[in-house]
């Protein structure tokens, strides 16, 4: 029997709630596909940040690099700052670990109501491959008053770092400003990941920038990709300025089978899909190192109100760890859990609220297991 360690971090509100049904379903289904998960579990959140002043440490990090996976709950709570956490701990990983792809299966099970008119599941089965790394995500900018000022920015990367020596002028009495970067080496692998996987499904990449008014990052963006397509003869292509594609997704979303975006439309784009998938508590999501150390998680947040009230939906994160699953290679695993969460949907009997249903998170969390155990 094939044996896991897989590190999980539960985090913050309904995190450790919405986690361990996660794991009761991997458990479920490595009885039934022949391997056994060992959960190593990790403090990191708010409740030991304000006990100890710590994000995540240099060692923690080291730590979890030893592993390919990572079981991630929820990250966020009104106690502390908004974005410390989510930097300090999610984003820290992030670039720590090199994730540059951003996975996002936008996928309408059977049974699932979807806000657009009369699309189904044949029409909304489509994956958001979005850059993790860089472009205004890299988090660097600042501030200048009115005179002449300096700054210093730095991006330190795997791959390289840069230096931005910036000398201001300014007679506004104060600005602020945002760089945005994106690399070429960045901008080819995503692209080319992209590709790849789409390679194994329909054949057809759709690019999403802002070439139109950003031309020189955005049309960087579309040189590089036009590049890596000519590589690909078997592969459609074509380009789509972010603000269309958001009309295009609600309008024609059989239109789309692989979509390669940069980071911020991605995380614009993605959760406009979460919705044509039929909402937040479906939506699952893998922060992707093909050669490292990846980390995967439901795309909503901690909703703190409702912890400890063992009411959420817990979908998302089951379906993150059947991408999870995925990734370590344990394929048919993966597809049973889709399978046990579309039958759950489909018996249409053991739901949470917000699908119109009075079960509870951990009767969600059965019913999938038993599901799975039964195939």
């Amino acid at each position: 029997m094939t044996q896991y360690k897989i590190p999980v971090i539960p985090g913050d509100g309904i995190g450790p709630e919405i986690v361990a049904e996660g794991k009761k379903v991997i458990d479920a289904a490595g009885e039934k596909f022949g391997f056994d998960v060992e959960w190593v579990e990790f403090p990191q959140g708010a409740d030991h940040y304000l006990e100890t002043g710590e994000l995540i440490s240099l060692d923690t990090l080291k730590e979890l690099s030893r592993y390919p996976v990572i079981y991630l709950g929820s990250i966020g709570d009104p106690r502390v700052a908004p974005g410390v956490l989510e930097k300090g701990i999610l984003l820290a990983a992030r670039f720590y670990f090199d994730q540059y792809v951003n996975l996002r299966p936008i996928k309408l099970l059977e049974g699932v109501w979807t806000p657009v008119k009369d699309k189904t599941p044949k029409d909304i089965d489509f994956t958001v491959v979005r850059e993790n790394t860089e472009d205004f995500y890299i988090g660097i900018g600042g501030k200048a008053k009115k005179g002449l000022s300096k700054n210093l920015l730095e991006v330190e990367r795997n791959l390289y770092s840069a230096k931005f020596g910036l000398e201001i002028e300014t007679d506004s009495d104060e600005i602020a400003y945002q760089i945005g970067m994106i690399s070429k080496e960045g901008t080819r692998r995503v692209i080319k990941y992209a590709f790849d996987l789409a390679m194994k499904r329909k054949k057809h990449v759709s690019s999403v920038d802002k070439a139109n008014v950003l031309s020189d990052i955005y049309g960087f963006w579309r040189q590089e990709f036009q590049d890596i397509a000519s590589g690909y003869p078997e592969i459609t292509t074509d380009f789509n300025y972010v603000d269309a594609i958001t009309m295009w997704f609600v309008k024609n979303p059989e239109w789309f089978d692989v979509v390669v975006t940069p980071n911020m439309f991605g995380d614009i784009i993605t959760d406009l899909g979460a919705m044509v998938q039929g909402g937040l508590g479906l939506a699952p999501g893998g922060n992707i190192n093909p050669e490292g150390t990846s980390m995967f998680e439901p795309i909503h947040g901690s909703a703190p109100k409702y912890k400890g009230q063992n009411k959420v939906n817990p979908i998302a994160t089951i379906w993150a760890g059947s991408l999870m699953l995925d990734q370590l290679g344990e394929k048919e695993a993966a597809d049973a859990i889709v399978a046990a969460i579309e039958k759950n949907i489909l018996d249409n009997k053991v739901k949470t609220y917000d699908m119109g249903g009075i079960s509870t998170t951990s009767d969600v969390g059965d019913d999938i297991a038993r599901i799975v155990s039964s195939m």
